[in-house]
This record gives structure tokens, sequence and C-alpha cells, in this order.
């Protein structure tokens, strides 16, 4: 088998789909690697570290393409990779499918089997290669949030942290899964006065004992979320239903709601976004303001830390690819339910129920 690793080439992204720890690991087990030149550069990772480790290297994305039997990358192939996709290759990412429809119908008219990393799912129901980037993106947001609600960037000049004597920035995280958590975690720890929301009580109960009643945590309906959107300083969107486009949670009338220079992370974007009309940015232009809100919506966040972001990945990951290089595709798919649930499209078709939905084509 050969395993293409191409340069990603989405805005301002950082990471690489394969490191030279797991490029020595499928390469031992009889994969070869044909890499793209300088592919991890950005991640830290030299041409020399990955020769050492077995691969070869083509001078193109293109030769790479052309020449592997399962394409690893790490974000969707844009427009511009539409072409160089191989009829019926393997091509193992995240595909984000319910926010890219035509996407979804390049890969069913290239027979293209897909494999999204965001839907791979473990024996006890969670999606262990999401995990790693939910957690840097909802970390992430708080960091992110703190810098644009300083005044010369337009922000509010909120500390979120406060001083003694002054009030604490409020934090609205809306969702308590994987990335909400993170987020809730990253500004309790500035000192912010936090606030979650989620529809699952559970959720909201151990984040309750975590924190042992310093954060406050609220069942996710209307009411609730447009009373804590309104007093907050930064809401961080934290809704996923795994592959579906994200619901719409923050409406523009509770956005219009919100005081001048207060700021919106939407973690969701990769999904169309949890906030009515949100527009997605980008690491060249990160924000834009709407009702004088300064509103985030980077689909790439974990870009910003390319190293601990590949490493993240690239360790959950590792299983199955190596999985996949020891056992075949179809074997592996067929003996591994949780990789098998990972399959988005096959034959020229949508095979997951919620992407098809999602994008309105029919289900295989």
């Amino acid at each position: 088998m050969i395993i293409g690793v191409p340069k990603e080439i989405k805005i301002g992204e950082k990471r690489v789909s394969m490191t030279p720890s797991l490029c020595r690991r499928v390469t031992s087990l009889g994969a070869q690697v044909l890499m793209e030149k300088n592919a991890g550069l950005t991640a830290g990772f030299t041409d020399a570290e990955y020769k050492a480790a077995g691969a070869t290297f083509a001078a193109s994305a293109e030769k790479v393409w052309k020449s592997a039997d399962m394409i690893l990358k790490v974000k969707e192939p844009l427009e511009a990779e539409f072409g160089l996709m191989q009829q019926g290759q393997t091509l193992f990412t995240y595909l984000h499918l319910a926010a890219g429809p035509a996407l979804a119908k390049q890969l069913c008219k290239k027979g293209i089997l897909g494999i999204a990393y965001e839907t791979v799912e473990s024996s006890d129901g969670q999606f262990p290669l999401l995990k790693p980037m939910s957690q840097i993106a909802g970390r992430l947001s708080i960091q992110i949030g703190a810098y644009f609600l300083q005044s010369q960037v337009g922000g509010s000049g909120v500390l979120l942290g406060g001083i003694p004597g002054t009030m604490p920035g409020h934090v609205v995280v809306v969702g308590a899964g994987n990335s909400g958590a993170h987020a809730v975690r990253m500004a309790a720890g500035m000192g912010a006065r936090v606030t979650v929301l989620d529809l699952d009580t559970r959720k909201l109960e151990v984040l309750d004992q975590e924190y042992r009643g310093k954060v406050v945590t609220l069942v996710s309906n209307p009411a609730n979320v447009e009373a804590e959107v309104a007093s907050a300083d930064l809401v961080v969107g934290a809704v996923l239903i795994p592959a579906a486009k994200a619901p719409t949670v923050v409406t523009k009338k509770m956005v219009k709601n919100m005081r001048p220079g207060s700021v919106i992370v939407d973690i969701a974007i990769d999904q169309g976004g949890c906030v009515e009309g949100i527009q997605y940015t980008s690491h060249e232009k990160p924000t834009y303001q709407e009702f004088g809100v300064n509103h985030y919506a980077v689909p790439n966040m974990p870009a910003l830390v390319g190293r601990t972001s590949t490493l993240g990945l690239t360790q959950a990951t590792e299983p199955y690819v190596a999985m996949i290089v020891q056992k075949g595709v179809e074997r592996a798919l067929a003996e591994h339910k949780g990789l098998a649930k990972g399959v988005n499209t096959r034959g020229g078709r949508i095979v997951y129920g919620e992407v098809a939905k999602a994008v309105g084509f029919d289900q295989a």
C-alpha cells in the first residue's frame, strides 16, 4: 500500500497528517509513504526526519495524489484539489461534509472511499479522532476570545480575569461536550465568571461537581441562552451533532443584545456554525463585526498550534492507519465496526445518514 501525504493548503494550516514516528510505524508494517516535499515543515518536522523513518518524496501534490492508494490528510480537499483525486481512491481525513456539499458531490463523482476522522467511533460510542482537536479548539477559544476583547483590536477592553475590585469578564459556553468542557477549564483557570449551557444534565452535573459551584451550569433552552448571551463578554459556541449540520442555538436577535466589543468564537463552524448567519473567517482575516460584536469563525482553529495539534491527531489516528496497512482497507472496515462508522462516501454514494440528510443527497 502506498500512503500519500500532500501538503495542507487551507489558509493558515500548519498541521500534517503524518509524523516521522507514524511514518516509521507504517513503513515497518510494509507500507510505502510518499510525501510531498516539506509537507511537515510547518509542524516542525523536516524531510530528513521523514527520510530516516522510511518515507520517499514527490516534488508536487499532483504526483502524491496520482501515486497513492490512500491519501492521508488533516483537512478536507479544497476545490483546487478536486481534480487531483483519483477514481476509487481511499481518503482518510476530516471531511465535514455536512458543511461541504460541493466536496460531497466530487467524492461521489470519483467513487472515493471517504473515511472521515470525525465519525470514527470507539467501542463506547465516543469519537476518538475528533476528541483531540475538540479539546484544542476549546482551549484556544478562550485564548482567542481574550485577545479579541482587547481594546486595540476592537474589543470592549475587558480583562477576563479582572483584578481585585472589578468584575471579571463573563464567558458563556454553549455546549458541554469535549470542546465546551475544555473551554470552561481555560476560562475558569483565567478567573473569568463562567456559565455553561447544555441539553444533557449529566454533562452539567459532571462540571458542577468538578468546579464545586464556581461555574454556573444551566439547561440549554432559548430563554436561558438569550439571558446569558446578553450579559456575556465572550460567547463560545461549542454545539456538536456528529456529522450533522450544527443546530442554530444563538440567534441574531441574541447577538444584537450583546454589548459592543463583545466576542463570539464559534467552534462549530466546521459543521456550519451554531450562531445564526455566521460567516466563515480565516487565519488571514479571523474576525468581522456585526451588530458591534466581533465574530471569530475559523474552521481550522487548531492550526494555530500546529505541532501540538499534529501530535495529538496522529497519536489518535495511528492505531487505525496501522490497522488499514496490516489488514487492507476492506478487511479493516469489515472487522472494526468503529472504523466502518467513519465511512461517509463509497461507490459514488453517501453512506452516512446524517451527512446525506444535511447535503440533500440520497443515502445508499
